[in-house]
């Protein structure tokens, strides 16, 4: 680890990550424990871990926990279909049901409860680029808002935190009896459609989804703690994972000694199903900062990544104009939408302190990163706490690490 000044920033002022995660959140008991890494210029400056990494046993905070990341596998899951795109295997304006026959007739929804919904043509067919974007009219179960969603629960188990027992096939196969909530291409809507990317992964490049990321994504980058289980000789190093019960006091959700995690899943979620380091995922991040290349081996051209971390809303706008719901791991307000990532577009509107191109996404047990070219910065937190709409984490870290830019 750097000296702060090295690399333009203030010691001082990063001290103050750590006393506003203590006396907010740590000494409240609000969460047992939390990781920041703040990486600049090539360097990390800034690297804590503080408090409970597993409250019951009182284990403390590590810089090489393993973290269960949630949907910050979403930007890995969306590489790696982009990798496939750079051997020509797609165009991003290809219908899905090329891949996928069984979508060819999905129908928009109108009325009705499961199994019987009355539903309209959509106005076009989903692309993959829909999937990429969130504007398939897919949906999540646990959003607790539509009658779509509802099913969604009634055939997967929908839950925030709990993984699915069947297999991506299987889940791809029930989606194909439910309605879309909109016409692709109309709307934003967080939803499963990284998880069906993963799916065309295994399709078009004819491996198992864990076995594909190893070898283009992990192994090249030396990712070596991340993966869709935690192996038996790693368990001391995995964290628990925390809710709050109604009382607002934590409640364990997950336990590393009995987790789900602990085996490898039949359901390879390329969504949400990862776990990972903080060091594994900085590897990841300099990658794409680094314009798709870190210690000679390239993932991405340069020209792909500046595609994935555009605005892809239609008209240029921001989340505002098209989201439904109110649960995505970013705000709306001058935030647009890339491949696979969330895209500053204007931190004026967006009310945070930051830099327009900055791209970024988060996970349900509350951990967040983000990248800003513009300043050669890198945030990655890590905390296991769910839900994440709990804490805005993000923003206050904005408000600390920016002001400690000295030059």
């Amino acid at each position: 680890m750097t000296r702060p000044e090295d690399v333009g920033l203030s010691t001082e002022r990063l001290a103050r990550i750590d006393s506003h995660l203590k006396r907010r959140y740590l000494d409240p008991g609000k969460i047992p424990g939390a990781l920041t890494l703040v990486h600049r210029r090539g360097e990390v400056a800034h690297l804590s871990p503080q408090g409970l990494m597993d409250a019951e046993r009182g284990k403390p905070m590590r810089e090489d926990t393993i973290f269960r990341i949630y949907s910050m596998s979403k930007p890995i899951t969306s590489v790696a279909l982009m990798m496939l795109y750079e051997h020509g295997h797609f165009q991003l304006d290809d219908p899905v049901d090329r891949w996928i026959p069984a979508w060819r007739d999905l129908g928009v929804y109108e009325a009705g409860t499961h199994p019987v919904f009355l539903t309209r043509p959509c106005e076009r067919r989903m692309t993959i680029r829909d999937l990429l974007t969130h504007m398939s009219g897919l949906t999540y179960g646990f959003m607790q808002r539509t009658n779509v969603d509802a099913a969604y629960r009634k055939l997967f188990s929908d839950q925030i935190g709990v993984r699915f027992g069947g297999s991506v096939a299987d889940m791809v196969a029930g989606l194909a009896t439910l309605p879309l909530e909109f016409s692709p291409g109309t709307a934003w809507n967080y939803s499963v459609s990284t998880d069906v990317c993963g799916h065309l992964v295994e399709l078009i490049s004819g491996e198992r989804l864990s076995d594909y990321l190893r070898r283009h994504i992990f192994e090249p980058l030396g990712m070596v703690d991340t993966g869709f289980h935690v192996p038996d000789s790693e368990v001391d190093r995995f964290a628990a994972c925390y809710e709050r019960n109604r009382r607002k006091e934590l409640r364990l959700q997950d336990d590393p000694q009995t987790s789900p995690y602990l085996e490898p899943p039949a359901f390879e979620s390329g969504g949400g199903g990862l776990v990972s380091t903080a060091a594994d995922y900085l590897r990841f991040c300099r990658m794409l900062l680094n314009e798709g290349e870190l210690d000679g081996a390239r993932l991405l051209g340069r020209k792909t990544l500046e595609l994935m971390t555009s605005n892809h809303l239609p008209d240029g706008r921001d989340l505002t104009q098209y989201a439904l719901g109110n649960f995505s791991e970013t705000t709306y307000e001058g935030v647009g939408f890339g491949l696979g990532f969330s895209v500053t577009l204007d931190p004026t509107v967006a009310q945070l302190v930051g830099s327009p191109g900055e791209f970024a996404w988060g996970g349900a047990a509350s951990t967040a990163f983000w990248i800003d070219p513009a300043e050669e910065l890198i945030v990655i937190f890590m905390t296991q706490f769910l839900p994440s709409r709990t804490f805005n984490f993000r923003g206050q870290l904005k408000s600390i690490i920016y002001p400690a830019i000295i030059d």
